[in-house]
Parts: C-alpha cells; sequence; structure tokens
C-alpha cells in the first residue's frame, strides 16, 4: 500500500462519515430505521478501514 493509497482511504472513511450524517441525523430526529441501519453499515466499514490502516502504519513505522 502506497502514501497515496493510505491518504485515500483515510478521505474514503471521512467522505462516508460526513455523508452519513444526514442518516444519523433520520434516524435520531425522525425514527428512520432504516437509516439506523445504514449508519450502522457505514460506521463497520469505517472501523474495518481504519483497522486495516492502523496496521498498515504500525508494520511501515516498525519497517524504518
Amino acid at each position: 500500500m502506497s502514501m497515496q493509497d493510505d491518504a485515500n482511504m483515510l478521505e474514503n472513511m471521512i467522505q462516508a462519515l460526513v455523508d452519513a450524517r444526514a442518516d444519523f441525523s433520520k434516524f435520531f430526529d425522525d425514527g428512520n430505521n432504516a437509516a439506523g441501519t445504514r449508519v450502522r453499515k457505514v460506521m463497520q466499514e469505517v472501523k474495518s478501514n481504519a483497522q486495516a490502516l492502523r496496521v498498515h502504519i504500525q508494520e511501515t513505522k516498525n519497517s524504518r
């Protein structure tokens, strides 16, 4: 994974969270359960991607 790939992964996670704001509001303010499911899905994807990025950063750090 290159630095550019890492940067893209981080930006994609940030964008996913920004995009999830509307569904977050729909769930908590309007009681839309389907929106809650979408938020949970985004959270799981971000969690998985964050863990992969953490591992890659640690491996890169250790190889220096």
